[in-house]
């Protein structure tokens, strides 16, 4: 089962679907090895500053929805929305490697090594 992918834009943001296309694309790569235990990405896209402009204010938030879990979240800014995109996937995989590696820590332990038995 794939994961769904929806991306959401401000009113300062154009959207396309070569834009989003993209987006997309990117996405589901950084986050391929969660993809079985992900049910949506939601990616919100924003012009911090809109109109008016400024250094680093595209912001890209990402929330993942893992199966049985409750949502993990990361943003980031940038000059440009690839770069806001490519940070916040990056935040997200290792939120996603600390709360899903923890949780397949818990649920299936590592095999213990046979005891070695004592000499007489």
């Amino acid at each position: 089962m794939a994961m769904h992918v929806e991306i959401r834009t401000d009113n300062h943001i154009r959207g396309s679907d070569q834009l989003y296309d993209g987006i997309r694309v990117g996405i589901q790569s950084a986050l391929k090895r969660y993809a079985e235990q992900l049910t949506r990405v939601e990616i919100h896209l924003a012009d911090v500053n809109g109109p008016k402009g400024a250094a680093d204010d595209k912001r890209c938030l990402i929330e993942a929805r893992p199966r049985g879990l409750q949502p993990i979240v990361a943003s980031h800014q940038a000059a440009n929305l690839d770069d806001a995109v490519d940070g916040a996937a990056d935040k997200l995989a290792r939120a996603l490697d600390a709360a899903l590696g923890r949780l397949h820590s818990f649920k299936s332990p590592q095999p213990q090594p046979p005891a070695e038995a004592e000499e007489e």
